[in-house]
């Protein structure tokens, strides 16, 4: 049965009056498109009446009611997005601490420590580093599921107008089978992660 986060990292911080920004990314591990971040504030000693999860584990559907109940909920959130170029010119890693940063720009000189998914992070901002945090913090399962939403419908409404041919409504610029035939059919378009296309495109040296 699927666990819902809870707020017992959150708890520790708001005893000493500090707030917490729960802090996750989407789309890392995509071939194409931009990668997000987003950062969630609530309130010292929220108690929610709603639950949480790890946005990789709940349907499209459920992670847009839970966006808006978030919204409706939270003290304050914040969303940004870094561009293909950037990821190509730099890496991923970059792009999203960069993606992180930007987010978190939004409560510089406030009392609030980031808590944030995974085991490293670049940035002057407080934190405290969680792995798995996405389905073990209330705050960063909200952060998960506002960057993965934004990111799916940026992936739905401007990617796929721009170009209809690689289905990304559907897969959201990861590597599916289908995602990876258009590519080789289409070749790269000005979306795709070119340096994430190095083993795909393997002896298709014209398509680069």
């Amino acid at each position: 049965m699927l666990q819902p986060a809870d707020l017992e990292f959150e708890s520790k911080f708001w005893e000493k009056g500090i707030l917490v920004a729960g802090v996750d990314e989407a789309g890392r591990g995509a071939l194409a498109g931009p990668v997000f971040a987003a950062a969630v504030v609530y309130p010292l000693g929220f108690k929610p009446n709603f639950n949480v999860y790890d946005s990789k584990s709940i349907s499209p559907k459920k992670r847009e009611e839970l966006y808006k109940i978030i919204i409706k909920n939270c003290l304050s959130f914040s969303i940004e997005m870094v561009d293909v170029d950037y990821i190509d010119k730099y890496n991923i890693l970059l792009a999203t601490y960069l993606a992180m940063n930007k987010a978190l720009e939004k409560f510089n000189n406030s009392n609030i420590i980031a808590l944030i998914d995974g085991n490293h992070y670049e940035g002057n901002f407080p934190h405290k580093l969680l792995i798995d945090g996405d389905s073990k913090s209330f705050t960063i399962a909200s952060a998960s599921i506002l960057a993965k939403v934004e990111r799916d419908r940026w992936m739905t409404s401007i990617a796929h107008k721009k170009y209809p041919e690689y289905g990304f409504d559907k897969h959201k610029g990861y590597g599916t089978k289908y995602h990876i035939e258009q590519i080789l059919k289409h070749q790269p378009s000005d979306l795709h992660r070119k340096s994430f296309l190095k083993r795909i495109l393997n002896g298709q040296e014209k398509l680069l």
